[in-house]
């Protein structure tokens, strides 16, 4: 049983994380890279941990590039990684698609090359119009520059009664510039044209984490994520246990109002914290201590108090408000809480 599922509080390891899991399932927007630039302290703690004989394995809702296209960007930034270490939402929707078609079939495909060179890894045949007799349509991330025209053809297709399938639903991606609309906000244009509704692959949903199981071999996998509705929902759904790293989407007041399905085993700042182990998180009567930070529920808002390193305080905090919570959602005030934090 994964350490995550009681989603009480934050878990403790006595052992750097690199150790206790065999294999790391890293997203990549916003944990590895953003906007193509390596995240501070990326690069020499995968280094290490992959030294340590952690096998470091790339999963990413992500299907604009192909998995040679991502391998040779993580090399260049100074992370070695073959295209049988990445694992996209492309690859998972391609084998969803042929499971339901014949080989051979055409799919019109709206997205970029990755999204292509999935579809013929498993037989199929992308086409661009939907007049070319697609059997399906298939809907991936094409970039910003993505032509409107491609959501009209899509809107054509499956008005004709053609089924629908999405790579995956993300409304936002991370950006050297921000954040950015992702594949779910173009999936909702087409959505709203045609009153359908896809069938989708990636994160958090069991097709992504099968092609992961599946290409990976993992025994013991950890998932690594910035996005509490992708990366640590499919880990919740997947059985696994998850380590949230604080670099792309994700702020501390989201993280304090997560639903089970959405509290994470580990939390960190980044990347290192796949070696070290995690401090625990201990009851303290009605409050939680972690490091020397005592976190508890005073009125309708949380309390903190106490010093040391700012990440044990949200720990606690975490704790705090997730046994409020119980099954639902912490509504308690959490801006002062947060204020004397600086993570």
């Amino acid at each position: 049983m994964s350490h995550q599922q009681d989603g009480v509080r934050p878990s403790g390891s006595a052992t750097a994380l690199s150790e206790a899991y065999d294999t790391a399932l890293l997203d990549l927007d916003g944990v590895v890279y953003a906007g193509g630039e390596a995240i501070v302290h990326a690069v020499d703690s995968l280094a290490t941990a992959r030294a340590g004989g952690m096998h470091l394995a790339y999963v990413t809702n992500n299907a604009l590039r192909t998995p040679d296209a991502v391998a040779e960007h993580l090399t260049e930034l100074g992370v070695p990684a073959e295209p049988s270490d990445v694992i996209t939402s492309a690859q998972a929707v391609a084998r969803l698609v042929a499971d339901q078609l014949p080989p051979g079939a055409r799919v019109l495909a709206i997205g970029g090359e990755g999204l292509r060179v999935a579809l013929r890894e498993r037989g199929l045949e992308p086409v661009e119009s939907a007049d070319d007799d697609p059997a399906a349509v298939v809907q991936g991330y094409g970039g910003p520059d993505m032509a409107w025209g491609r959501f009209a053809e899509a809107s054509y297709a499956i008005r004709r009664g053609l089924p629908w399938f999405a790579s995956n639903t993300d409304l936002t991606i991370p950006s050297a510039r921000g954040i950015a609309p992702g594949n779910g906000a173009a999936v909702e244009v087409v959505r709203i044209a045609t009153g359908a509704e896809p069938q989708v692959a990636g994160k958090p949903l069991p097709p992504m984490h099968r092609e992961t199981v599946l290409r990976t071999g993992a025994k013991r996998p950890i998932v690594v994520g910035d996005r509490l509705d992708t990366d640590i929902e499919g880990a919740f759904n997947g059985g696994v246990d998850s380590l949230l790293v604080l670099t792309g989407v994700t702020d501390a007041a989201q993280l304090l109002a997560a639903p089970p399905e959405h509290r994470p085993t580990y939390v960190d700042r980044d990347l290192r914290g796949l070696l070290t182990g995690q401090p625990e998180v201990t009851p303290d009567g009605d409050a939680y201590r972690c490091g020397g930070w005592t976190a508890a529920v005073r009125g309708d808002a949380l309390a903190l108090d106490g010093e040391g390193d700012a990440l044990d305080g949200l720990r606690a905090l975490c704790a705090a408000a997730w046994a409020f919570a119980g099954a639902g959602v912490c509504g308690l005030e959490t801006g002062k809480a947060l204020a004397g934090l600086q993570l």
